[in-house]
């Protein structure tokens, strides 16, 4: 069917775009689509509205996360299951349940996930898998160009437009649409409630980041998606409260009433990636539940959650990263606890993320590499999730071949777990048998922290490092781990000595010693400008909620106000 609308306008006065429109003239596209069509008077105009409509919402629900927090640091609350109006409301409707499973979103098996640059979103569209996540968030770094980019990538590759020739190596990039198999579906993860986009104010401040993202793609993109049977689908990152749920869903109803679209026609999945949302689980699926498709099980994010929720409490300290598995008992009990509430009110139960990247000219560390992602594929299919995220087309074939043999059907939403009991102290019981604090753990988190933080500045939010697709995430448990560590003073079990700030320090230095012979400074790397940011968080003299929001402003463009009259 065709939808039909008007634009909608929002006056704009108040508000300014701070960064030019620019050319695309890396590639030559096969569409003529610009970064002028995505960002006109009219798309502008309908973002400015959900702004002004839902930010004070918005900037509410982040003080209270600060709120929140601080009385749990002061002793005077605590992490439990919620007995307000809400939980009480779903406990009386024993029956309820979540949306039916949209088109496209029946059978999940296996999603790729990636950042919407041009060439990434062919290889995802390329890959035999059924869902592809284009992530505006963590795998993304927010410079302007990207954002608008983004925007105009996922534009043209629902219009089946995206194919293009890279200018710097004469080579075609195209989608291969006469395989005869349908595509994967696109759903789109914009950045996270604490995120703001600095080049555009709205009545003298940033807008919201989240309502960027989305409002762009659906605004654009959300008729011609219908048109072909599908969607505007997302995927909806690091909230910590109902609330924060709630929000979404409202935005979800304003923007489909605006547009004469049928409520529910958006869907939405809920990456269960922050330790204060496990609590709230099924709270979560009710606020959304005529427009969600399920929750997701991180891993990187939710540790980190993990990290800078306890952060206070010594006794909840994590041993080095490596030993942190998806089946320690914190892990494990947040697994089992999820999958339960998704089956039991019909919605998805998605798996976590498998980073690592086929190791070229190693046959045996390959082996290994591949090795682990078979077993946690197995393990994960045999728990009951209905789909699993691979960071790499090769590893599709793995997830492929495990989903398809234990799991025959679309999904396995027919399957109600008995109630695994999980208990709010088995949320939060970190303890991890024989785990160690050792100086090669710090070094290893110096390390990525170094690395990908530096990439981010340069524009760039996908980054292999040690044969792992990372994103923000590994970073975030990098330095958080790290201040966690030094906050306590904790003992290192190799040097049998209290962990100090000059320990740090003298590694930190060591390890980016390593990175400046090896990358230069002269070329345009950024490992400098990433340790100063570091330094502080890593020595305990600092512990900023997010390193995304620390280093920002490192990719905001300095501009002059751009003439809006001058937009399409």
């Amino acid at each position: 069917m065709t939808i039909s609308s008007k634009p909608i306008y929002s006056p704009l006065e108040g508000v300014e775009v701070l960064a030019p429109i620019q050319s695309n003239a890396e590639y030559l596209p096969l569409s003529n689509t610009t970064q002028a069509d995505i960002l006109t008077k009219s798309s502008l105009s309908f973002i400015v509205l959900l702004h002004r409509t839902f930010n004070e919402t918005r900037k509410q629900l982040l003080a209270n996360r600060e709120i929140f927090q601080s009385k749990l640091n002061a002793g005077t609350a605590k992490l439990e299951f919620l007995k307000d109006e809400v939980s009480q409301k779903l406990q009386q409707d024993p029956t309820w349940q979540g949306a039916l499973p949209s088109y496209g979103l029946i059978d999940r098996r296996t999603e790729i996930t990636g950042p919407p640059e041009r060439k990434m979103i062919i290889n995802a569209l390329n890959t035999p898998v059924k869902t592809y996540m284009s992530d505006f968030e963590d795998s993304s770094s927010p410079t302007w160009s990207n954002v608008l980019n983004g925007q105009l990538n996922l534009y043209d590759a629902i219009r089946h437009q995206v194919d293009f020739k890279n200018l710097d190596n004469n080579k075609d990039y195209k989608v291969n649409y006469d395989s005869g198999k349908p595509l994967p579906t696109i759903i789109v993860r914009p950045r996270g409630w604490h995120m703001v986009e600095k080049h555009i104010l709205v009545d003298g401040e940033p807008i919201s980041a989240s309502i960027v993202d989305f409002g762009l793609y659906f605004y654009h993109n959300a008729k011609e998606l219908i048109n072909q049977g599908y969607g505007p689908y997302f995927y909806l990152p690091k909230m910590e409260h109902h609330l924060e749920a709630k929000l979404w869903n409202d935005i979800f109803n304003v923007s489909q009433d605006i547009f004469s679209i049928k409520r529910g026609t958006i869907r939405a999945t809920v990456l269960i990636e922050t330790l204060p949302a496990a609590y709230q689980m099924e709270e979560i699926i009710y606020q959304l539940r005529n427009h969600t498709s399920g929750l997701n099980c991180g891993r990187w994010d939710y540790i980190f959650s993990t990290i800078k929720t306890l952060v206070k409490d010594q006794t909840k300290l994590l041993p080095n990263r490596d030993q942190i598995t998806m089946t320690v008992p914190f892990m494990s009990s947040y697994c089992k606890r999820l999958i339960h509430i998704c089956h039991n009110r019909q919605v998805h139960a998605m798996g976590g993320m498998a980073a690592q990247i086929p190791i070229k000219n190693d046959e045996v560390a390959n082996t290994v590499a591949m090795d682990k992602v078979f077993n946690d594929k197995l393990r994960e299919v045999k728990m009951g999730y209905d789909g699993t995220w691979v960071a790499h087309p090769a590893l599709s074939v793995i997830a492929n071949g495990v989903f398809n043999q234990h799991m025959p059907t679309p999904n396995q939403l027919f399957k109600s777990n008995e109630d695994p009991h999980v208990t709010e102290q088995d949320l939060s019981n970190t303890a991890i048998e024989n785990g160690v604090i050792t100086t090669d753990g710090i070094r290893q988190n110096i390390y990525i922290a170094l690395c990908y933080v530096e990439s981010w500045i340069r524009g760039i939010g996908c980054v292999p490092i040690n044969n792992l697709m990372e994103d923000a995430a590994t970073a975030e448990v990098s330095r958080l781990q790290l201040y966690s560590w030094r906050y306590h003073n904790v003992e290192l079990d190799d040097l049998k000595v209290k962990l100090s700030s000059s320990i740090v320090e003298q590694l930190l230095q060591e390890e980016l010693d390593k990175l400046l012979i090896q990358f230069p400074s002269s070329k345009n790397y950024k490992f400098e400008i990433a340790a100063r940011y570091l330094k502080p968080e890593m020595t305990g003299k600092s512990c900023s909620n997010f390193l995304t929001t620390l280093i920002y402003d490192e990719i905001v463009e300095a501009g002059q106000p751009i003439d809006l009259n001058l937009l399409k």
